[in-house]
């Protein structure tokens, strides 16, 4: 056990160095998400690579060897990591939810985001039965979880490249948001319905009572425990607020996550489901933020170790065999989002114009992506072969959305109606720099607090930058940091409000500062230091 523990401790080490190193050069130097630095970091240190080899103080056994008939390349106490990592994941996920927009624009996101996962998931599934030997059915698992798979979306990338176009509330950025939210919610019952059939044991034949009652306790579970949770969160973080320590009601938020993971793995489901639909549940009250917040260390953390272990389940010497499916996977996952997602926005008032962009906002793939091959490798419906060609399609599908992102917003209004008059080409961009990047950071967190007091319901959108959207009723509005400067975009009507509320904390931040001049110019506070110092030298010696 001790030689266990210690090699698990030499992994995680080789594995945060490797996955921070790869994410910040991915990040800095190529502009592209962290999350691919990470992958390609556990590729190259993984079991199928460096990993392997050999070393005299592991009595000759390489540090990442593979484990003798395990359905998974890595040690079981390294997967339980991972499998940590997955459920704070998913737990802040829900947590960043917008459930108000999710819920004020659900009519044309359904429509959308329930049309990229119906054509995705069949082309999906129909690649499989066509390229896959052994596969002759619809209903196989390998042929339901390829098909799961192409349904993921990943909104971060959208959402910053919305953000930085000030199109984040056009019709069709926040059409793309709410869908987004269906999409991942589809993709997780459906999940969980696969998983619960390959549980039973189901390999083939069709039974559609067996299909039925495993949807219904999906649907039931994820549902009921939703409704439970949205209804109790309010009242739970009421009474947890007593505590008067944000840090333990963070953690405790997490603490329920965990539990509802487990009951949800014991209800026959994916312990990712529970964690979703808790931090779906708090992501509605007032705290959401905070808990977000003081849970980002632990998220920096653990969470890139979980990228990082999905990229050492790469079999290069299989991934090769089966490049070509993986391409070809690629391409089907990118026409799904363009033909479903786009082309059903269509019969939502968006012409040809905004149905390509909403298409394009939804072709990322990312975390959930790799959660749901993850798991179809460890249940051994997926081989490491297959889950290479899940690895293909997420990169190529972050690589190529940017670019095509970026020129699908280039142009007229996209949609028909009235709405495409309220988009964020009209919004008017308040801003201005700070000093330093430090004081910038400084003065954000106090515009989001100030908001948070005029009853805006903040929503981080990407962990890596700095990008809020604030929402109170019908009103939404962005902020965002670049560097030291800080900008924010309102609708006209809300122009004078926001403008005296920044001017209210800029004059406040003025009397702060000139309180922390006075402590500078006077020497008392510095002799009293100093003075102190001496004396408890003198006591010493």
């Amino acid at each position: 056990m001790i030689h266990l523990m210690t090699k698990l401790v030499f992994q995680l080490s080789i594995i945060i160095i490797a996955a921070k190193l790869f994410g910040f050069l991915v990040s800095r130097y190529l502009k592209q998400s962290s999350v691919l630095g990470e992958i390609v970091a556990g590729m190259i240190i993984g079991p199928f690579a460096l990993g392997s080899i050999p070393l005299a103080m592991f009595g000759g056994e390489s540090l990442f060897i593979i484990p003798h008939g395990a359905a998974i390349p890595i040690m079981p106490e390294l997967e339980g990591f991972a499998t940590v990592a997955s459920i704070v994941l998913l737990f802040l996920s829900g947590l960043e939810t917008d459930l108000k927009t999710f819920l004020r624009f659900a009519g044309v996101g359904a429509l959308v985001g329930l049309g990229g996962v119906i054509v995705s998931f069949f082309l999906g599934a129909g690649s499989a039965i066509l390229f896959i030997p052994g596969v002759s059915h619809w209903m196989e698992p390998k042929a339901l979880f390829m098909g799961i798979i192409a349904t993921a979306t990943s909104v971060g990338i959208t959402a910053r490249i919305l953000s930085e176009q000030r199109e984040l509330s056009s019709p069709e950025g926040v059409t793309i948001l709410s869908a987004a939210v269906l999409d991942d919610v589809i993709g997780i019952i459906l999940l969980a319905i696969v998983v619960g059939l390959t549980k039973t044991g189901s390999s083939g034949g069709v039974e559609w009572s067996l299909v039925g009652s495993i949807a219904l306790k999906a649907v039931g579970f994820w549902l009921g425990s939703t409704v439970i949770g949205i209804v109790l969160a309010p009242r739970l973080t009421k009474r947890l607020k007593r505590l008067k320590d944000l840090d333990a009601l963070a953690m405790i938020s997490l603490g329920l996550a965990l539990l509802l993971a487990g009951f949800s793995e014991k209800a026959g489901l994916a312990m990712i489901i529970g964690a979703y639909v808790m931090g779906l549940a708090l992501s509605s009250t007032d705290v959401a933020e905070d808990i977000r917040h003081r849970l980002e260390g632990l998220y920096n953390f653990i969470v890139p170790i979980f990228f990082c272990v999905m990229g050492m389940m790469v079999d290069f010497a299989v991934m090769r065999k089966v490049l070509g499916y993986g391409l070809l996977y690629a391409a089907l996952g990118v026409a799904g989002k363009l033909v479903g997602a786009g082309g059903f926005s269509l019969f939502g008032g968006f012409n040809l114009r905004g149905a390509y962009r909403i298409g394009a906002g939804m072709l990322p793939r990312g975390e959930v992506t790799l959660i749901m091959a993850s798991l179809g490798l460890s249940t051994g419906v997926l081989d490491s072969g297959l889950f290479g060609v899940a690895v293909i399609a997420m990169f190529i599908s972050s690589l190529v959305a940017p670019p095509v992102l970026l020129r699908a917003f280039k142009g007229g209004s996209g949609y028909k109606g009235e709405m495409a008059e309220g988009g964020d080409s009209e919004l008017k961009s308040i801003g201005f720099e700070m000093p330093s990047e430090a004081l910038a950071g400084f003065v954000l967190t106090r515009l989001l607090e100030a908001f948070r007091e005029a009853d805006f319901f903040p929503r981080r959108l990407d962990h890596q930058n700095p990008v809020y959207t604030l929402q109170k009723d019908a009103v939404h509005i962005t902020l965002y940091l670049d560097g030291a400067n800080i900008t924010c975009n309102v609708p006209p009507a809300q122009e004078s409000f926001v403008r005296l509320l920044l001017t209210e904390e800029i004059l406040s931040l003025k009397e702060l500062f000139r309180s922390v001049e006075k402590v500078a110019e006077s020497d008392s506070v510095e002799r009293n230091i100093i003075g102190n110092l001496f004396e408890s030298n003198e006591q010493n010696d």
